[in-house]
């Protein structure tokens, strides 16, 4: 049994069963990939994939619990390799993080700023992409940690941690009527076309949720993944925006005028997490604390030994009121 064979069929099942999507991602050939695979399921005596004919139909009940393991071991090797790295040279390495890109664009410039001059010779890799796929790049370790609002917490095998509270601001044209309304009601809001976030993103849910506990069904007419496209579609008159307060500048969005919405929508939370068993080395805690500095490295560790449903639901709880409001 070699570390390849067990990386092409991780790979494999990673890419939906097509092994020449798996083979170009692994810099290899069609042909070496299902030799490799083939000579491992001879060695074990089973077949970790059904096929018909020469394509692979689904993964079987053997091949389920082999790639559980299989993938527990290529966790460990990498956690050899950053040990060594960091035996070897404690500020020299990469760092990558999954993120949505309300993350990417306003709360992270700052810290990768500071991270940067602190650690000159790290490097840093960002990767966006769904909720959902910043929670499986970190499962699978393809990142090393994932940021996000939503979805993570369907990951049992990461690490979660929450690092700060946000809420929304209705954007609107300047001078538009809704500027007027005092107070401002989620029925008010509700009477003007919709302009926010795709569904499953940046907290959309806590947003579906105040509408529907509400009694409304509001005009959605216009989604996006990012808050710059949702402004610009505010400022076209589609409709009225519903954004993170935080991607809101009032310096560079001068077009548009943000109205507080914090009283009709429940916070959201954002949360940082990487996969359990996976080694931190010293600069990966020092980045998550730059990013929410409540997660010191003792906090971190806490988080780590948090092993059941009860201890880690306690460890989040009781941080909770004490997050930052951003």
């Amino acid at each position: 049994m070699k570390l390849n064979q067990l990386r092409y069929i991780c790979e494999v099942a990673r890419r939906g069963l097509n092994v020449s999507a798996a083979a170009e991602a692994l810099y290899t050939s069609q042909p070496g990939v299902s030799k490799q695979i083939r000579m491992l399921e001879e060695e074990l005596g089973v077949q970790i994939f059904s096929r018909s004919g020469k394509h692979l139909t689904h993964v079987t009940p053997a091949g389920e619990e082999v790639l559980a393991v299989a993938q527990r071991i290529l966790g460990e090797v990498q956690n050899i390799k950053a040990i060594a790295q960091e035996h070897v040279s404690e500020s020299r390495g990469s760092l990558s993080i999954a993120t949505t890109h309300t993350q990417a664009r306003h709360t992270l410039p700052l810290v990768v700023g500071a991270f940067r001059t602190r650690y000159p010779n790290v490097s840093l890799h960002m990767h966006q992409g769904t909720p959902l796929q910043i929670a499986e790049m970190a499962a699978r370790g393809s990142v090393d940690f994932a940021i996000a609002t939503e979805a993570l917490e369907l990951f049992e095998d990461l690490v979660m941690m929450p690092c700060y509270r946000w809420n929304r601001s209705i954007i609107v044209p300047a001078e538009h009527s809704l500027c007027n309304e005092q107070p401002l009601t989620l029925e008010t809001v509700a009477r003007y076309p919709i302009v926010t976030y795709v569904f499953g993103f940046t907290g959309r849910s806590k947003l579906d949720k105040a509408f529907a506990t509400a009694g409304l069904n509001p005009e959605v007419v216009f989604t996006a993944t990012d808050s710059e496209v949702i402004k610009t579609y505010v400022e076209l008159g589609l409709g009225v925006g519903i954004i993170a307060t935080m991607a809101f500048n009032p310096e560079r969005d001068t077009g548009l005028t943000a109205l507080d919405a914090s009283h009709l929508f429940e916070p959201s939370i954002t949360s940082i997490g990487f996969r359990r068993g996976m080694y931190l080395r010293g600069y990966m805690f020092d980045f998550i604390e730059a990013f929410a500095p409540h997660l010191t490295h003792s906090v971190v560790e806490r988080a780590i030994a948090a092993r059941t449903t009860e201890e880690r639901e306690q460890f989040i709880r009781e941080f909770q009121p004490q997050l930052e409001m951003r």
